[in-house]
């Protein structure tokens, strides 16, 4: 019964990212666009650690954390850019 539900998380969670990737393609501006990234990146690194956690491999944790940071960053970097505070 876990396994099923399991399933269905990562089933619901790869549903979520095509639905932010909707978005990304049709993002009236640039504010949406970015923001159905961050979801997408936010989406992925938890999908990592299902994996890991479905795996029973503990790395993917260390993955997850470091896409996470870099993801951080660069979302910060293009927030910076779209307020003009380069």
């Amino acid at each position: 019964m876990a396994e099923i539900i399991y399933m269905l998380a990562g089933l619901i969670a790869l549903a979520g990212i095509v639905i932010a990737f909707i978005r990304l393609v049709l993002g009236p501006t640039a504010a949406d666009r970015t923001v159905a990234l961050d979801a997408m990146t936010i989406i992925t690194i938890s999908l990592i650690t299902w994996l890991g956690y479905m795996q029973g491999r503990k790395i993917y944790l260390d993955v997850a954390m470091v896409y996470a940071l870099i993801s951080f960053i660069g979302v910060v970097a293009v927030a910076r850019y779209l307020e003009r505070g380069v």
